[in-house]
């Protein structure tokens, strides 16, 4: 790690969109830890060969508390400027209605979409100083204020709960709070959005990148969508 870089942690940087965040911050000059969930070989590798000594990379699977605290261990004394945890699955049949969903599987995507995310803030946030930022990857699904169609609503659920329990974690934060972001970033052609997103990763990784870079200093937890904008509980 380059000694006088600031360091961002992305839990999910393997592929998709947490890839490219990770490679737009080591353009900027950031130092990245990037998680894995294996030991199998990723574009994260390829982005570390390219950059040595820039890009670490450590194998977490966020549905495991046993690995969330080995990883915290294993960065004890260690200083995050940034925090992001982007991690979203949804259900085999992204439609299937609230009461129709399995228990397991209802109980995959709330792990993973909201407990998981919300065990690594709780782990990792006395990493970040006063000036550094907390991240979460949510969704725009997950406002119960705009939800006027339905649909993925096991998906929308995860999201809002995730949300719920980011404010709670802000709310028992002292003054003056560090900056939180609760980022929404659209519909993006991921393998999680499909062919049919209108948004690309290139499109969408600088925008992203620059409201994460933004928040920073900024009190307090904000949720925005990806043009910087305020989106409604």
């Amino acid at each position: 790690m380059t000694a006088t870089a600031p360091t961002i942690l992305i839990a999910g940087a393997s592929r998709g969109l947490g890839h490219g965040i990770a490679s737009a911050y080591v353009a900027r000059g950031w130092n990245v830890i990037g998680t894995v969930r294996s030991d199998a070989r990723t574009p994260l590798h390829d982005l570390a060969d390219a950059h040595p000594g820039r890009v670490t990379i450590e194998t977490l699977d966020i549905d495991v508390p046993d690995q969330i605290a080995a990883l915290r261990e294993r960065l004890s004394g260690a200083t995050l400027e940034t925090l992001f945890v982007n991690a979203g699955t949804t259900t085999r049949d992204e439609h299937v209605r609230g009461g129709m969903v399995s228990t397991e599987e209802f109980t995959r995507v709330m792990v993973t979409n909201a407990l998981g995310p919300m065990r690594v803030v709780e782990a990792f946030a006395d990493l970040v100083p006063a000036t550094g930022l907390i991240g979460v990857m949510s969704s725009g699904q997950g406002s119960i204020a705009n939800n006027e169609t339905g649909l993925r609503e096991v998906y929308r659920a995860s999201k809002a709960a995730l949300n719920m329990l980011m404010r709670s974690f802000a709310a028992r934060q002292p003054e003056p709070k560090r900056a939180m972001l609760l980022l929404a970033p659209g519909w993006i052609r991921t393998d999680l959005g499909g062919p049919d997103a209108p948004f690309t990763l290139e499109e969408s990784v600088p925008v992203l990148v620059d409201l994460l870079l933004a928040a920073r200093g900024m009190p307090g937890l904000r949720y925005l969508d990806r043009f910087g904008q305020t989106v409604p509980w």
